[in-house]
């Protein structure tokens, strides 16, 4: 992948833009090829979608007929729980790649540790040494399961997706990650589907400081925070503020303010106590 301006190293040396088009509940057809349109005309260069979100086809097809090369692109997809309880693997990474029109994914993640993770881990491993996953990971993931495929494994995971946001910065499994040399990517980074979260009066009193959205705000945080962001919208000018967070930089002060809204209550379900 051509380096852009604000890459994350990963502990394989594949290079990662720190700022991403997520496409979590974004239909299929014209919404997602609009979005992801936008999103690259405008200097997005990393787009995360998953097999259960229904729109690989979608963001395939708006990254082949956007004129960027595909090797521009940074395409993250992910192994859905009903494959990794079936042993699917292998099958369920190339439909992925056949939904998606390409030969090769940057980066492929197990979306949550169901039943048969573990085997699901040892498919991976080849999908990654055979070259058709540029780099491999994992998604919300706690510290019991990372433990046990640190003690299991010959590839560390370069990534571990989990749910991160000012009201659930879920600190303490940043730093965990971070200590093993595992990048953080951030999903709801902005308080998830229903949240008031970027109408809070703190945040907007900040982004007034510094002339920027509440949004803005709340993604420079998570940068300075060195997480890997991945906002969702469909609206072109959010998706045009959210990338342009890289010109100013939040104080000590506003990062504490910021930290402070933790409720410790999750958006999304607990790794270890979910049900689908």
């Amino acid at each position: 992948m051509k380096p852009t301006a604000h890459d994350v190293v990963l502990n394989n040396d594949v290079l990662i833009p720190q700022v991403g088009l997520g496409v979590f509940q974004t239909p299929d057809g014209r919404t997602t090829v609009d979005a992801v349109h936008a999103a690259l005309e405008c200097g997005y260069r990393h787009i995360d979608t998953a097999s259960i979100y229904g729109n690989e086809k979608s963001v395939g097809e708006a990254i082949s007929t956007s004129g960027v090369p595909r090797e521009d692109v940074f395409i993250t997809t992910k192994l859905w729980n009903e494959d990794i309880r079936r042993h699917r693997t292998m099958d369920a990474f190339q439909e992925s790649l056949d939904r998606l029109g390409t030969d090769y994914v940057d980066l492929y993640l197990i979306h949550w540790p169901a039943e048969g993770w573990q085997d699901a881990w040892d498919a991976m491993q080849e999908i990654y040494r055979g070259g058709r996953a540029h780099a491999i990971g994992v998604s919300n993931f706690a510290k019991n399961h990372l433990d046990e495929l640190l003690a299991n494994t010959d590839v560390k995971p370069a990534v571990n997706q989990i749910e991160s946001s000012p009201t659930f910065p879920n600190q303490d499994m940043v730093d965990y990650c971070h200590a093993l040399g595992i990048a953080v990517e951030a999903w709801s980074p902005l308080g998830g589907t229903g949240s008031d979260l970027l109408k809070d009066e703190r945040l907007i009193e900040i982004g007034e400081k510094y002339g920027k959205s509440s949004a803005q705000v709340v993604i420079r945080w998570h940068l300075q925070r060195d997480m890997i962001v991945l906002p969702k919208s469909v609206h072109n000018t959010r998706i045009q503020q959210n990338i342009h967070v890289f010109d100013f930089e939040l104080d000590d002060e506003d990062m504490r303010r910021i930290s402070a809204m933790d409720t410790d209550t999750r958006n999304g379900a607990d790794p270890n106590d979910f049900d689908f």
